[in-house]
């Protein structure tokens, strides 16, 4: 029986074998969101160590749930894709998504504040419509957050994927956004609004207020929160 085999022949338990491992449907979560590339898996892990990585990804792909496929390109470069035995995890990580959402005390969720994973996740599900017709730079300051995640900028192209800079991307800013990490949190998980965050003054917008509204508008919350919102 090989180490950390729970040594039955229930499918539960041989699942759980493969998906229960640290990090790994977390890394499912990441590719069921479109991400293919291995930095852009680690932007959405931030915490999980670049070898752990690879070797949940490798052990996916023994298990035929990811395939890699090199980037004709750039060479050295591989892309990972879910299989049809990876996609079939949707419902799953979706269920789970819900049920940590709806009976998960949001005390203890919000003690797990990351600014990094916050701004990917907002980056990914933003819905920019319609296009502004130049670009659009967005400040975000967390005055409590560690200082090298203090600021981030949020770069919108013309009829282009939204963006996320961690470093000054050197033009000129159109909005600034001051919260505290742990509201902005609040508000795309659901648990906050930005109406209430205005109202006493945790959330500040200050400079072009079209683009203030058209933010609201934009970020549609986390993909858990539409999913149960969906459901309900």
């Amino acid at each position: 029986m090989k180490s950390g085999s729970y040594g039955q022949f229930c499918p539960v338990a041989m699942a759980a074998e493969l998906l229960c491992t640290r990090w790994t449907i977390l890394i499912v979560r990441e590719l069921l969101s479109g991400t293919t590339r291995f930095n852009d898996l680690r932007r959405g892990n931030p915490r999980v160590p670049p070898a752990l990585l690879s070797q949940r990804l490798k052990a996916l792909e023994v298990a035929g749930v990811v395939e890699r496929n090199p980037v004709p390109s750039e060479p050295g470069v591989f892309e990972y894709r879910l299989t049809k035995s990876g996609l079939e995890l949707r419902p799953l990580v979706e269920s789970m998504g819900r049920w940590g959402h709806r009976w998960i005390c949001s005390t203890i969720s919000m003690n797990n504040l990351d600014a990094q994973l916050l701004m990917w996740d907002m980056r990914r599900n933003i819905a920019v419509d319609p296009s502004p017709r130049s670009r659009k730079i967005i400040e975000f300051k967390y005055p409590d957050a560690a200082p090298k995640d203090r600021k981030w900028w949020l770069v919108i192209e013309p009829d282009s994927p939204a963006q996320i800079c961690s470093v000054d991307p050197g033009h000129d800013v159109d909005l600034y956004v001051t919260v505290p990490l742990g509201v902005m949190t609040a508000i795309w998980m659901g648990h906050e609004t930005f109406a209430a965050a205005l109202a006493d003054d945790r959330l500040r917008f200050v400079g072009d207020t079209q683009l203030a509204v058209d933010l609201r508008k934009w970020l549609r919350l986390s993909w858990v929160v539409q999913q149960e919102r969906q459901v309900a």
